[in-house]
């Protein structure tokens, strides 16, 4: 190879710098300029994304239980977890890495009873308000 093609592109004596990220990180993504929506604390981002609703509640569901447990597990090795929660390895891989439509509603409680936890089920009917 010549010289010519080796630098081929590049200023002499310039070094080039690495995009500040390490292989299979997610690039930060920036806000779109003039962009404020968020979602309130007590929204459905699912519904935001365009989700059908019956489909959009079912998500939130599922990503609340998911997130229950998570905290749960904590710190606990995959396989402590796996016995704990009477699933295999990999699931608890799958629930770490949040594989949303991996896991059903019915999966996820019996997760949560085996470890112990109590679910209650809140249902707040249409067109009627808090008194």
């Amino acid at each position: 190879m010549t010289a010519s093609k080796r630098g081929a592109g590049k200023a002499r004596g310039t070094k080039q710098r690495g995009r500040g990220r390490r292989v299979g990180q997610p690039r930060r993504r920036r806000p779109l300029p003039g962009s404020t929506h968020v979602t309130p604390a007590g929204g459905n981002i699912f519904a935001e994304l365009g989700f059908p609703p019956d489909q959009a509640e079912n998500l939130k569901m599922r990503a609340q239980m998911m997130v229950e447990l998570r905290h749960i597990i904590g710190e606990m090795a995959q396989a402590e977890a796996a016995a704990l929660l009477g699933v295999s390895q990999p699931r608890i891989s799958h629930l770490m890495r949040g594989k949303i439509g991996l896991f059903t509603i019915d999966t996820l409680v019996n997760m949560l009873a085996r470890a112990g936890a109590q679910t209650r089920l809140s249902v707040k009917r249409p067109g009627r308000s808090a008194a």
